[in-house]
């Protein structure tokens, strides 16, 4: 078993280094979150039951490896993450004033719209990966993600109309 794992390091190391600096915009951090990823691999490569594919398997430990940094260190610098492919609430992620009214907005959505949403404008995945990482279809993922901006926008209106 260590032979296939040491296999899969080789096959998908620079996926899931490239999967985590997409995320955090730091290439040192996503080096330390990929070593973190791999080591969570090995513990478990046992557990690996082949219901998704290897990289698929990999990248949701890395996503769970930067979940769990963003929890530790809720200070992390916003400007590591990526710019949002949409022009909408995800842009006060980016604006300094904004910040942390924004990612209070985020935390307050329920999951699984938090998740998909974060997957989808920070980590850069599309609607199929997203999918598959919940065992849903991409059709339910871009729902999902439709509905999260949805409830994000609305939350800010609503918070901007309680600031006046």
């Amino acid at each position: 078993m260590a032979e296939d794992f040491e296999t899969a390091f080789e096959a998908y190391q620079d996926t899931v280094r490239r999967f985590l600096l997409r995320l955090t915009r730091h290439p040192d951090l996503a080096e330390e979150l990929t070593q973190e990823t791999f080591y969570q691999a090995l513990r478990h490569w046992k557990s690996f039951r082949g219901d998704c594919s290897v990289s698929t398997w990999l990248c949701t430990i890395a996503k769970r490896q930067y979940l769990n940094c963003l929890r530790r260190a809720p200070e992390l610098p916003l400007e590591q993450i990526p710019e949002p492919s949409t022009p909408d609430i995800t842009d006060a992620l980016i604006d300094s004033d904004r910040q942390m009214a924004a990612h209070r907005l985020l935390h307050q959505l329920p999951e699984p719209f938090r998740e998909v949403f974060t997957l989808r404008t920070f980590g850069g995945l599309d609607h199929r990966q997203i999918g598959s990482l919940f065992g849903k279809s991409d059709a339910w993922s871009r729902t999902t993600y439709y509905r999260a901006r949805q409830m994000l926008t609305r939350m800010a209106k609503e918070d901007m109309l309680d600031e006046e």
